[in-house]
């Protein structure tokens, strides 16, 4: 949103920095944080999203996906908003990434309705959430309460970020380490039923993959599609989707992919050749039964852990003023 924001009294500036400050020293997020600080953030935040979406459906995912690149990198601290010529946005895990615009949209208006009190990392966990149910999938309460790190470096993203052609072991081994167990990693990689990605990023899997042709994981009926889609050593940056038909519901769609064998990254359909990750698989396929288990309300629970992946509170970090920049002292 352009244009000038009404210039709050310093008196109401003043007080509510107080407010905030004392209401989160010493305590980690908890649900309805900006309650008496900021009554509307959640509500702004919401409607900014949904007229971002109105206007382009696709920030739906990009905004869940920079909230995963973000926990995953030196915590859920928003340092993946903030510009410079080596900071996390730009490195190459995050160069598909998009929604920037709409984070600032939101923080720009909840710095003229409450100053200096939302921070971005909250902005980006409960606009994550707002894209999860824009897309038909289910709401869950976020937990607020985070504060902005200061520090954003794309060479974090080394081993940190699960990659595309990362084994089922390394997965778990990456998910581990940030607090999350198995269930969580099937859960979370669910969020692939919205999106797309680059053809260039999993073409390899379908020319010369072996000796015989294409990776031998993939449908062979569904390789012939992807070609088409994808011809060799044609433009890279085609979008594709990650949920062939269903790319703009947030459905158990993804899940029946795998199973079928069409799972359009590496590291997604090998998710049905692991023992432990298949079962998860399954149980989200199953509608009935006492296996069975409900995508919608995992991925609520998943997303809460994940996004309390070494949050800053308290004292910790800073509120920006502007999520691109740290603030200037």
């Amino acid at each position: 949103m352009e244009g000038n924001c009404f210039n709050q009294t310093v008196f109401l500036f003043t007080l509510l920095l107080a407010i905030a400050a004392s209401s989160v020293r010493g305590h980690s997020t908890r649900v309805g944080f900006y309650s008496s600080t900021c009554p509307r953030a959640e509500s702004i935040v919401k409607s900014t999203v949904k007229s971002h979406f109105k206007l382009d459906p696709t920030i739906a995912p990009g905004l869940l996906r920079m909230h995963f690149h973000d926990c995953f990198v030196r915590g859920c601290d928003a340092s993946i908003l903030i510009d410079g010529p080596n900071a996390e946005k730009t490195a190459p895990a995050s160069q598909f990434l998009k929604g920037y615009k709409v984070i600032d949209d939101a923080k720009f208006q909840l710095e003229c309705e409450c100053p200096g009190v939302v921070s971005c990392a909250d902005i980006l966990a409960l606009a994550a959430r707002d894209s999860v149910v824009l897309t038909k999938g289910t709401s869950w309460a976020v937990p607020t309460g985070r504060r902005d790190g200061t520090v954003s470096k794309a060479s974090d993203t080394d081993g940190n970020m699960p990659g595309f052609q990362d084994t089922v072991d390394v997965l778990k081994q990456k998910f581990a380490a940030k607090g999350l167990n198995t269930r969580d990693l099937v859960t979370l990689v669910g969020a692939h039923t919205i999106g797309t990605t680059a053809c260039e990023v999993f073409s390899y899997r379908l020319y010369n993959f072996t000796s015989t042709g294409a990776d031998p994981s993939i449908n062979p009926a569904f390789v012939s599609h992807l070609q088409a889609l994808c011809p060799q050593n044609r433009d890279g940056s085609r979008q594709i989707a990650l949920d062939t038909g269903s790319a703009d519901r947030f459905d158990t769609s993804f899940f029946a992919k795998l199973r079928e064998g069409k799972g359009i990254l590496e590291s997604d359909q090998r998710l049905w050749t692991d023992v432990l990750t298949k079962t998860f698989v399954q149980r989200f396929l199953e509608v009935r039964g006492s296996l069975g288990l409900s995508f919608n309300v995992e991925f609520g629970k998943s997303m809460v852990k994940m996004s309390n992946i070494e949050v800053k509170t308290g004292t910790m970090g800073e509120i920006r003023k502007v999520c691109s920049k740290v603030n200037e002292y």
